[in-house]
């Protein structure tokens, strides 16, 4: 069974190739900020990037006859875990939403070339918006405003499957914390293969990230938006984008701000720390989301190669269980499992309602 992977993200276009579940063929496109700037928002970049894949596929000899393609999901509505068939609604959806992330490209690429080049089913799997928290998980202090679900579900689940997995046991009967940390970092408490509470790593919850500012004092953030500096996009682009590291030291990138850290330079050691600090914060909190019952802790995404980071993050919370590293994302092999597990009938898949 020939399956196509999709991996839309800010700079780059990931795809795969794999017979059955054994990858023949992969490619990370690279999107310069030249490239991309003639682009006012991510949803324009469409064309740009379907002519990036075929153009890549036809240079390597890569036959365009698959069985299934899946893609990366985008920031739609909240919906459950689980394969979905992409439809009509589906792409509305991603059309119109307002959540604009290069994700939201996977699925309009992935239907795109099922229906006019490959002639085969297209879906996508454990989307960024997949919503199992619990009614408390959702409430605020303002019945206006409710706790969103957007997080890195799909690389999440895929590491808790492997790690359970590594036990002979499955996924669905582990209490485990999964901590994913990238440019956006999620810290997410799953409870028998359901993920019961979650930070919104998007759009301003949770620790503060190489380019995000996560959770900020509500009083200080009014001021802020009202001094007249900034407009709505401008505090958007803060909150999101330049936040972060990129806010306090001009740069998101892990290994240069080790390098100096570790160099002597003790603004940035301090600033990393802070974020580590953030983070086992949340890891805490969702200790006590899981009463306690943590099978173990799991540490995935880019920054998890940084073994000056993971090891700070180890010395703070390994008294609350057993802390395993997974560096980088296995998101490409998950899409892959799970496309496969569909057209095998080993899983069901769903029907987007919208």
């Amino acid at each position: 069974m020939r399956i196509f992977v999709i991996n839309p993200g800010s700079t780059s276009t990931k795809i795969a190739v794999f017979m059955d579940l054994n990858r023949i063929f992969q490619e990370s496109i690279q999107h310069s900020a030249e490239e991309l700037s003639s682009f006012k928002r991510p949803i324009e970049q469409y064309e740009f990037r379907k002519k990036c894949i075929l153009e890549t596929l036809e240079k390597s000899s890569v036959s365009m006859k698959f069985d299934a393609i899946i893609s990366r999901g985008g920031l739609i509505h909240p919906m459950p875990s689980g394969v979905y068939r992409i439809n009509k609604q589906m792409i509305h959806d991603l059309t119109y939403t307002k959540h604009e992330h290069a994700c939201n490209l996977g699925s309009l690429l992935a239907i795109d070339i099922a229906e006019h080049i490959s002639f085969c089913p297209a879906f996508i799997a454990d989307p960024e918006v997949v919503d199992e928290m619990t009614p408390e998980a959702h409430l605020t202090g303002l019945p206006e405003i409710s706790r969103i679900s957007i997080f890195h579900a799909l690389n999440q689940k895929a590491i808790g499957r492997k790690y359970a997995s590594s036990l002979r046991k499955k996924y669905e009967e582990m209490d485990l914390i999964i901590a994913h940390l990238g440019g956006g970092i999620s810290v997410g408490a799953h409870q028998h293969g359901k993920v019961i509470d979650v930070n919104n790593a998007l759009n301003g919850d949770g620790p503060y990230t190489p380019e995000r500012a996560g959770t900020l004092p509500a009083d200080q953030l009014i001021e802020l938006c009202f001094s007249g500096k900034y407009n709505k996009q401008d505090i958007k682009n803060k909150i999101c984008g330049k936040g972060g590291l990129n806010a306090h030291l001009g740069t998101n990138h892990i290994p240069e701000l080790v390098k100096e850290a570790e160099e002597g330079n003790e603004k940035v050691a301090l600033i990393l720390r802070g974020m580590i600090y953030g983070i086992a914060k949340h890891i805490g909190a969702m200790s006590v989301v899981l009463e306690g019952k943590v099978d173990a802790i799991l540490i995935t995404g880019g920054i998890a190669y940084s073994d000056y980071c993971t090891s700070m993050l180890r010395e703070k919370v390994e008294f609350i269980a057993p802390v395993f590293i997974y560096p980088g994302e296995d998101e490409m092999e998950s899409l892959a499992y799970n496309a496969y597990q569909a057209m095998k009938g080993n899983m069901v898949w769903k029907e987007y309602k919208g």
